[in-house]
C-alpha cells in the first residue's frame, strides 16, 4: 500500500490553531468530516458540514465526556487492516466503517500543571481518547494517517492538493513516528508530575524523560561528532538575538557562565569569563566595564575566544571593551541600543539576551550519561553558612569578603579547583588537575603570568584569598598558596589531617575558615 484516498476524517483537538483551513481543505476534497465536542462545535461555525461522533458510534458521549471515543466503531475504524478479509468482513458484520485521517492534539496538561491547577483539574486533564486513538491510527499508518502537530497542517494540506486527497505512505509513516513521540512525551510528564510533585520522589522507580529538539547542530564537542539541542521547556534560557549559530560547546560553555553569574544576579557589576566550561576570570566592580577589564586581566590568553557572561544590562563602553578582543559568545539581561550597534560590527559574534537571570537557589536535577545508564543528582544549589574561624588569626573584613567570593567561582570551577582572589577580582584559577597541589601551583603560576603580561610588580596573589573547592588533604597545598601570598584560606574542612593543616596555617600566619560543605564538579 502506498497512497491512500482519505474518505473520512476524524478531528478531536484541544489546540484549534489552523482547524478552520484544515476542515475546509478536507471538505475541498470530499473528506466526510467526524469530530467531538468543542471541534465539532468550531467547525460548525465556519459553515462545515460535520458529524459528530456519538452519530457515528450510536452511543452519546457521558461522563462528562470522558467516553466518547473509546468504542468499537472508532477503534475498528482506525485498527482495521484494509487488505486482510477477516478484518474486512468483521467491519461489514458489524457496520464499522474505515477512518482514513485522525487529527488530535491532546488535552493541556502541562499547561494546567504550570497555571498552578489544583489537583482535581491537574488528573482532568490526563487525556486518555485522545492517545488511545493515535496509538491506534499509528500502528496502522499503512492504512491510516495520524496528524498530532498543529504545524503539520499546512504540509498535510499541500499533500493532499498534490495527490487529489491522497496521501503518500512516506509522509504516513512520518505522521505516525511523530504521533508515537508525542504520547511519549505526555506520558512522561505525567509520570514525571505524579513522582515529583504528587509523590514527592526525586528519584522515582523510572526515570521518564522528554524534551523537544530545538535544533541540530553543525556537529558535537568534535567534528566527527553529531549532536543536537533539545529542550525541557520548550524555550531556551536566552535569546540569541544576532551572530551565527551556536555549536555544542557554545551551549555548554555559555551553561557554565549563566549558572556562575546568577550567583551575582543580585551584586554590583560583574563579569564572568568563560573557556571549556571553567572560568578563566571573573571580577566585580562599580562599573560593568571596569569588572570586565578586571576578569580579562586574570587570563587574557585564555579569555580568547571565550564566553563573556554579565549581570546588568550591556552598555556602550563594555560592549567595545568585550570587543577589543576576538570573542565567541556575550550573554546579558538585555544590552542597550548603543551597545547592540556595536555588537553588529562583530557579525559572528553571538549576542544573547536573558532578561531576568536564573535564581542560584533554583531547585533542579542534572543528567549524566555513563555506560549503560543515567545519574541523576540534584543540582549543586549549596550556599554558604555560617563559616568557622579554624586559625589563631580571624580574617579581616576584606579577606572575609575575598573569601566568600573566591569561595563562589571556586564551586563552579572543575575539580581540583583552586581560587586565588582580592578585591573582588580572580587573581589566578586552578582547575580540572588530578591533585590539589598542582591546581594551587597552576593557579599561582597564572596569576604571575597574568601580572607579566599587565606591567604589574606583583601578581594579584599577595595578599589575596584562597578556596579550595574541597578539603586540602595534606598542609603541601595549603603551603603552595603561602608561596603564592594568600593570606587569607576558605575550606570545607573534614580531613583527617585538618590538624596539621591547621597548624601550618598558624605557623604562616594565615587565617583559614572552615564551610563545612564542598562543592567537586566533574
Amino acid at each position: 500500500m502506498t497512497n491512500i484516498t482519505i474518505k473520512r476524517a476524524l478531528l478531536s483537538v484541544s489546540d484549534k490553531a489552523g482547524l478552520i483551513p484544515l476542515g475546509q481543505a478536507l471538505t475541498r476534497h470530499g473528506v466526510e468530516l467526524v469530530s467531538t465536542g468543542g471541534t465539532a462545535r468550531a467547525l460548525r461555525d465556519a459553515g462545515l458540514a460535520v458529524r459528530d461522533i456519538d452519530d457515528l458510534t450510536g452511543f452519546p458521549e457521558m461522563m462528562d465526556g470522558r467516553v466518547k471515543t473509546l468504542h468499537p466503531v472508532v477503534h475498528g475504524g482506525l485498527l482495521a487492516v484494509r487488505d486482510n478479509a477477516e478484518h474486512m468482513a468483521a467491519m461489514a458484520e458489524h457496520g464499522i466503517g474505515a477512518i482514513d485521517l485522525v487529527v488530535v492534539n491532546l488535552y493541556p496538561f502541562a499547561a494546567t500543571v504550570a497555571k498552578g491547577a489544583g489537583r482535581d483539574e491537574i488528573i482532568e486533564n490526563i487525556d486518555i481518547g485522545g492517545p488511545s486513538m493515535i496509538r491506534s491510527a499509528a500502528k496502522n499508518h499503512a492504512f491510516v494517517a495520524i496528524v498530532t502537530d498543529p504545524g503539520d497542517y499546512r504540509e498535510l494540506i499541500t499533500a493532499l492538493d498534490a495527490e487529489n486527497g491522497a496521501l503518500s505512505l512516506e509522509l504516513r509513516r512520518k505522521y505516525a513516528a511523530k504521533a508515537y513521540a508525542a504520547t511519549a512525551s505526555y506520558d512522561a510528564m505525567i509520570a514525571g508530575w505524579f513522582a515529583s510533585v504528587d509523590q514527592n520522589e526525586p528519584f522515582p522507580d523510572t526515570l521518564t524523560i522528554t524534551a523537544t529538539r530545538a535544533e541540530v547542530l553543525r556537529y558535537g564537542e568534535n567534528p566527527h561528532q553529531q549532536a543536537a539541542l533539545y529542550t525541557t521547556s520548550g524555550a531556551a534560557q536566552a535569546v540569541q538575538v544576532q551572530g551565527k549559530s551556536l555549536s555544542y560547546n557554545n551551549y555548554a560553555d555559555a551553561d557554565a557562565a549563566l549558572d556562575l553569574i546568577s550567583e551575582f544576579r543580585d551584586g554590583p557589576p560583574t563579569v564572568v569569563i568563560v573557556k571549556h566550561a571553567n572560568p578563566c576570570g571573573v571580577a566585580s566592580a562599580s562599573t560593568l566595564k571596569s569588572a570586565y577589564l578586571q576578569a580579562l586581566a586574570c587570563d587574557t590568553v585564555s579569555a580568547f575566544g571565550g564566553i563573556v557572561c554579565v549581570n546588568q544590562m550591556l552598555n556602550q563602553e563594555t560592549a567595545e571593551a568585550i570587543t577589543a578582543i576576538f570573542t565567541e559568545v556575550v550573554i546579558a539581561p538585555d544590552a542597550d541600543d548603543a551597545a547592540r550597534a556595536v555588537f553588529a560590527t562583530r557579525k559572528n559574534l553571538r549576542l544573547l539576551l536573558t532578561g531576568d537571570l536564573p535564581d542560584p537557589a533554583r531547585s533542579a536535577m542534572t543528567l549524566k550519561t555513563i555506560a549503560g545508564g543515567y545519574l541523576l543528582q540534584s543540582r549543586d544549589a549549596g550556599r554558604l553558612g555560617e563559616l568557622n574561624v579554624v586559625t589563631k588569626r580571624t580574617p579581616t573584613e576584606a579577606e572575609m569578603a575575598d573569601c566568600r567570593f573566591a569561595w563562589t567561582v571556586a564551586k563552579h570551577t572543575k575539580s581540583n579547583a583552586i581560587v586565588y582572589a582580592k578585591d573582588g577580582s580572580t587573581a589566578g584559577i586552578g582547575a580540572g588537575q588530578m591533585n590539589r597541589l598542582e591546581s594551587a601551583r597552576i593557579a599561582a603560576w597564572k596569576a604571575r603570568d597574568a601580572a607579566d603580561k599587565a606591567g604589574w610588580a606583583t601578581p594579584r596573589t599577595i595578599g589575596s584569598a584562597v578556596a579550595s573547592d574541597a578539603f586540602f588533604p595534606f598542609a603541601d597545598g595549603l603551603l603552595a598558596a603561602v608561596e603564592a601570598g594568600a593570606t587569607a584560606v576558605i575550606q570545607p574542612g573534614g580531613s583527617i589531617r585538618d590538624d596539621e593543616v591547621i597548624a601550618a596555617a598558624d605557623a604562616a600566619g594565615l587565617a583559614m575558615v572552615f564551610t563545612g560543605m564542598r562543592h567537586f564538579r566533574h
